[in-house]
């Protein structure tokens, strides 16, 4: 089984993590490639880039040359999964959507924590368009921007662990998700931190998509999915 992992942004080093907390939990025989887009902004923190993501995430996919199983979108908000699921029939996967159903099966209710405040929005509404959102007790950012993740890992955790101790206590969370694709291999420490279960969606959704690959699931073309209709694409891709 092969599943692309795709980042969302264009920092190759976050690709790294993703595709190494990936492979952490894939079973024997599952091959993990991350991929990086070729274009696009190096953090994705709002709509704009958001929209330039969903685009890019598109194209790094078609433009993978050899066969796969499955696709798993490794951002948080809106990137474009429909889309993908448009052009693809394997199974499509978002950590969005991965860790919020995945904390549905280990706690009554759940909060995301996340990096910045603007980005809490399109959370909350992906969420929504989800259909998760009924058990969703609150959204909250850490206040720090995704490429701190990297460069100062220790507040980083810090700022993440204050906003799921405060979910826990004051929005009554019974679990946390990661709410960022740059949080990948940062479950266990605050895990130690809050006394709750801990989703990473990264992680969450390798398992998902293993799941529905050896279930024999694909995307159904019946309608919402149904692939894109022939037509004359003016200056696409572009050169």
């Amino acid at each position: 089984m092969r599943i692309l992992v795709v980042n969302v942004n264009t920092t190759k080093s976050i690709t790294d993590s993703i595709g190494e907390q990936a492979a952490s939990v894939a079973s024997p025989g599952t091959e993990i490639v991350p991929l990086t887009p070729s274009f696009g902004a190096e953090s994705v923190e709002g709509n704009y880039e958001s929209y330039l993501a969903a685009v890019a995430v598109m194209e790094a996919v078609r433009a993978y040359p050899e066969p796969f199983d499955a696709v798993i979108q490794a951002g948080y908000g809106e990137h474009g999964r429909e889309g993908l699921q448009e052009l693809l029939d394997v199974p499509v996967v978002d950590i969005t959507e991965a860790a919020a159903s995945t904390a549905q099966f280990v706690g009554r209710s759940y909060s995301v924590v996340t990096s910045l405040d603007r980005t809490v929005p399109l959370i909350e509404d992906r969420l929504h368009a989800a259909g998760l959102s009924a058990r969703c007790a609150s959204v909250r950012a850490s206040g720090l921007p995704v490429l701190d993740l990297e460069r100062d890992p220790q507040a980083a955790v810090d700022a993440i662990v204050e906003q799921a101790v405060s979910a826990v206590r004051d929005d009554r969370a019974e679990a946390i998700c990661l709410g960022c694709g740059g949080m990948a291999g940062l479950a266990e420490r605050v895990v130690d931190r809050t006394g709750v279960p801990v989703i990473d969606g990264v992680t969450a959704a390798v398992t998902i998509a293993e799941s529905l690959v050896r279930l024999g699931l694909k995307t159904s073309k019946v309608r919402t999915y149904a692939p894109p209709r022939p037509k004359e694409m003016k200056n696409w891709p572009p050169v």
